[in-house]
Formats: C-alpha cells, sequence, structure tokens
C-alpha cells in the first residue's frame, strides 16, 4: 500500500486531463465527511458534513471540515453532491453557502428536504438539483451518475464520476441489506455494470471494516422492539438520531400495534420526522402522532415519546431527563429505549445518561442488553464482495478512523487490488489520478474547525487547552498593585481562587516568592505591565504544581501604584 507520509509537501500543479482528489474531512475520524474532486479547473465537492466533539472538546457545538484551502477558489466549485440526509454528510453545507450561497446542491429528494429545512434556519434558500438512482447529470467536467444505495437513511446514493482521467465510484455510507424495510436495495447489479466499463478509482465506506461477515437487516430488530412495547408496563422513551427515519419507523409501527400515542420532542425530531411523513417516506396511521399536551392527559402505559440524546449530547432531550432539566419527567417503571448505535468517543457521554436514567428507576435497553440496533455500514464481508463485482484499479478508503481505513484496505488488497495501488490517505493529502494510477503527490493544511454558538473558528486548540485546565485545575487570578518607580509589590496581591482548592492561608507562601521574583525582573531592566505579569503568572503556577500537584489557570492583574 501506498505510503502517503512520503509525500507531504506542497501538491504540484495538476497534470493535464488528471484529476485530483483531497479530503477535507473524514479520514481518521468519524464524521465531517467531505471530499473535493479537481478537474480542468473546476471543483466538485461530495458531501460536507459536520464532526461531533468529544469530552475533550469542552463548548464546542460541531467540528467543520477545514475550507481553506479552497475558499479562493469557491467560484471553481460546479457542484456539492450530498449522498444522503445524515448530520455527518450535510451538517457543514450552511457554512460553506455563507461563503457562497449559490453553489447547486444535488441530491435525493429527501435528503434536499433535510438540507433545505436546516438552510432556512440560516436564511440561506439554496440552489438545489434533484437526483434520483439512475440519473445521469453533468456539472462542468464531471459526469455524475447516481447510484441507489442502503443506509439507514431512506434516498442514499453513491455517485459515479466520469473525466477523462478515468471513473470514479464515491459510495457514500452503504450496507447491502437484502430485506431493507422500504425495499430499496444496494444497486449491485449498477456497480457490476460500472466494474465492466472500468472504475479507475474507488472510494469506499470503511465503518465497518474490522467487522466480519454481513451487516444484520433492519427488519432482524423488529422481535426486539416489539417486546420493548409488549412487556414495558409505563410509558416507552425511544431516543435516535433526528435523520434515522426507518427506525422512527418501526417504532411508530409498534406503538400503533400496542394502542399508544406517540409525540416527538425535540427541534430537530419534529422537523425531520414532520419532512419524512410530508414526502411519503414515513408513514404515520392516522391519530398516531399527537401533541406533547396530549399524551400529559392518558395513562402512562398508552404513551410513547420519540427524541434526540442517543448519543449523550449534554443539551439533547434525553440527556436534559436524564439529568432531572426537562419537561419530561422520568419515572420509576419507565422504559428507554436506546435506538442508536454508539459513536467513538462518545461511550462515557452516554453510559452517564445511561447510569442517570437507571438512578431514576427507568428499564434501559441498549444496544448493549438487547438486539435493538443494527449498523448502516457494510461489514467486511459486504465490502469484498464489493471489490470482487466492481474490480477497482486503485482503492482509497473513506469514511472512518484509522483503523478502519486499514481494514479496508487489507480488503481490498486481498481481493486482488495491487497494494501498490491502495491509498490509505489522512485528512488533506492531495490523491492524483493520472494514467490510471492514484497516488498521494502533497498535502494542504487542515485543521480542526470550531464552531462555538454563533462563532465559527474562533475556538483553538489553546482556547481548549485553557477550557480544560479550567475544568480540571481551577482558575487563580493574582492581582498585584505595583509601584511604578521600583516595580515592587505595594500592597501584599489578592488572590481569586475558584475550582481551586485551598485554606484561607493557601497563598501567604508565594507571596515572597513574587516578591523575590519581581526584584529580580528589576535588576534586569524596567519590565512594562505585560512582563510583570508574566513574572508573576510564571512564579505562581510553579509554586502551584510544586505545592499542590495541580497546574490552575493562572490570570494576573498588575495595577500601576
Amino acid at each position: 500500500m501506498s505510503s502517503p507520509r512520503l509525500n507531504t509537501g506542497a501538491p504540484p500543479r495538476l497534470a493535464k486531463d488528471a484529476l485530483r482528489v483531497v479530503a477535507l474531512g473524514g479520514l481518521g475520524e468519524i464524521g465531517r465527511n467531505m471530499t473535493v474532486f479537481e478537474h480542468a479547473g473546476k471543483l466538485l465537492i461530495v458531501d460536507c458534513g459536520v464532526l461531533f466533539p468529544e469530552e475533550h472538546q469542552p463548548g464546542i457545538d460541531v467540528i467543520l471540515p477545514d475550507f481553506t484551502s479552497i475558499r479562493d477558489r469557491l467560484d471553481d466549485v460546479v457542484a456539492i453532491v450530498l449522498t444522503h440526509g445524515h448530520e455527518d454528510h450535510i451538517g457543514g453545507v450552511p457554512y460553506l453557502l455563507r461563503e457562497r450561497p449559490d453553489i447547486p446542491l444535488v441530491g435525493s429528494r429527501l435528503t434536499l428536504a433535510f438540507i433545505t429545512a436546516k438552510l432556512t434556519e440560516h436564511r440561506i434558500r439554496p440552489v438545489t438539483v434533484e437526483v434520483t438512482e439512475g440519473d445521469q447529470r453533468r456539472f462542468g467536467p464531471f459526469d455524475c451518475e447516481f447510484v441507489a444505495v442502503n443506509h439507514s437513511i431512506p434516498d442514499g446514493l453513491a455517485v459515479a464520476i466520469r473525466t477523462a482521467a478515468g471513473l470514479v465510484l464515491h459510495t457514500g455510507d452503504f450496507k447491502m441489506d437484502q430485506f431493507p424495510l422500504d425495499g430499496r436495495i444496494t444497486d449491485l447489479r449498477g456497480f457490476a455494470r460500472l466494474g465492466e466499463e472500468g472504475v479507475d478509482l474507488f472510494l469506499t465506506d470503511s465503518t465497518n471494516a474490522e467487522v466480519p461477515g454481513f451487516t444484520a437487516s433492519e427488519g432482524e430488530l423488529i422481535p426486539a422492539i416489539e417486546t420493548v412495547f409488549r412487556k414495558s408496563p409505563r410509558r416507552v422513551i425511544v431516543s435516535s438520531f433526528a435523520s434515522h427515519v426507518h427506525r422512527i419507523q418501526q417504532v411508530l409501527d409498534a406503538a400503533a400495534a400496542h394502542g399508544r400515542k406517540v409525540a416527538f420532542v425535540g427541534r430537530s425530531m419534529v422537523r425531520n420526522m414532520g419532512i419524512a411523513a410530508e414526502l411519503g417516506y414515513l408513514k404515520i396511521p392516522a391519530g398516531l402522532v399527537v401533541d406533547l399536551k396530549v399524551l400529559e392527559k392518558l395513562p402512562p402505559s398508552k404513551v410513547t415519546l420519540v427524541c434526540t440524546g442517543s448519543q449523550g449530547e449534554p443539551m439533547a432531550a434525553l440527556s436534559r431527563m436524564a439529568g432531572g432539566d426537562h419537561v419530561i419527567r422520568v419515572r420509576e417503571g419507565d422504559t428507554v429505549l436506546l435506538a442508536s448505535s454508539l459513536i467513538p468517543g462518545n461511550e462515557n457521554a452516554v453510559y452517564r445518561v445511561i447510569n442517570g436514567l437507571t438512578s431514576l428507576g427507568a428499564n434501559v435497553v441498549h444496544k448493549g442488553n438487547a438486539k435493538v440496533h443494527v449498523s448502516g455500514h457494510a461489514s467486511a464481508g459486504e465490502l469484498v464482495y464489493c471489490y470482487n463485482i466492481v474490480k477497482p484499479s486503485n482503492v482509497m478508503p473513506v469514511h472512518g478512523e484509522s483503523r478502519h481505513l486499514r481494514a479496508n484496505a487489507d480488503l481490498a488488497v486481498k481481493t486482488g487490488v495491487d497494494p501498490r495501488n491502495v491509498v490509505v490517505a489522512e485528512n488533506g493529502h492531495v490523491v492524483d489520478l493520472v494514467d490510471g494510477r492514484a497516488s498521494v503527490v502533497g498535502k494542504v493544511p487542515v485543521h480542526n474547525v470550531y464552531v462555538d454558538a454563533s462563532v465559527v473558528g474562533g475556538a483553538t486548540e489553546a482556547s481548549l487547552q485553557d477550557r480544560r485546565t479550567l475544568a480540571e485545575e481551577g482558575v487563580l487570578a493574582v492581582v498585584a498593585i505595583i509601584d511604578a518607580d521600583t516595580g515592587q509589590l505595594a500592597d501584599p496581591p489578592d488572590f481569586l481562587a475558584r475550582g481551586f482548592v485551598h485554606a484561607g492561608d493557601s497563598f501567604d507562601p508565594v507571596v515572597p516568592l513574587i516578591e523575590k521574583a519581581l526584584a529580580r525582573a528589576a535588576t534586569d531592566g524596567h519590565p512594562d505591565s505585560r512582563q510583570l505579569e508574566d513574572v508573576i503568572a510564571r512564579t505562581v503556577a510553579s509554586w502551584a504544581r510544586r505545592t499542590y500537584r495541580r497546574a490552575p489557570l493562572i490570570i494576573p492583574v498588575v495595577i500601576d501604584a
């Protein structure tokens, strides 16, 4: 397999009739999938998603792909192709369209409905191009053909991209469920036809590449979900992704079968399920879904709530229920069903929610104790099947952490792909397809772009480190009045501590240390206020480490006497 680390400098000029592929997200991580294709001076983007923060990124809402490398070329972007409507594939679109609102969005009916609703909240009216499986559309020099794929959300599409450099097939997220709830299977005949034409580069979903065999069908969950509804003596509270239409359909069917009424809880859940029902992707029996206020008047055994928060998101409905900070109060005997996968990095947050709900007396049913979730991604057996059908010349695993990408690459090699033609890339690596051969030729800078409330890109790794320090070590402000003539303390400094455990006289020993440090600074010249603050901060930080084995955030404030 090719080693991208050998070619990490600035990429050369793209050769004539060549194709350039750069992933700005989605490699080495689960989320913010975004791939940029360049050919004949134009750019085609496939997906633009977000990554959800982990515990070591406090205060961050979502993480965006880094648009820096294409920011001065946005006029060259001919379209953004959206493979499906999950947040990790469409969530970044509003932030890119802020910079150029008229970039055409290409996708299936449901995908475009979801992203249009999201863009309405951002006050952006998009240019959309609706496509379905079998359609062929040309965007600049890119001839795109769309192929049906099955996933955990309806209307998923793979995209075949034809250029003078060759044929690229990008699967998006997919699996090969042979008994999907909506009857729409992954079009393996289409994959085989493209394979016969000759796929020069195959970009494949890697999420489940380490999982042997085949991913179970959605239909296999029906008995477990039915059991939950049959045995629950009180309310059933279901938590799922707000875009997981198939799973919500199963919940609605079970609720209807057991005479329960349903209410959706959470803005995104209400919005997305409304869209899915309006477009016919979600079948809701008449009178089944009611307003939350109606449910409050019904006996608990007739109530089902469907909400967000299956990943332990702090502000989501389920997390707030677990913390007792929601209008819906979890009671003894309620059953909570977590009907989604566990995204890597969210484990602690999810288990915290499970423990909180359990302590309130709820019976929590989740993937760990019942078969209430199946993945939306192809396992190793399905990936091998696809490699044998498509027989690609080059392979570039996408959508997964490093271990997933490597496992997917190993599968490709086992099916006969030349190891030299399997590119295990990282975000920012520039992969050129030239004369039928794909290789890494350089790298463009990519960083985490943090969204913190309404501020995009304001938070940095340094500011996140400050937040982690505040959370773990506390903060210590030192207010010192300095004699402007001598550079010495005019009065003993004041210490203001938060989150730093101390006694009343804890800071007395550090005062002479500050005095000595200021005296040394004065002998070296006439330091200004900023330099004096640095001296105080270093002195107090060193003392805190030695004395308390703690590293609080030090905020020095120098006032001239």
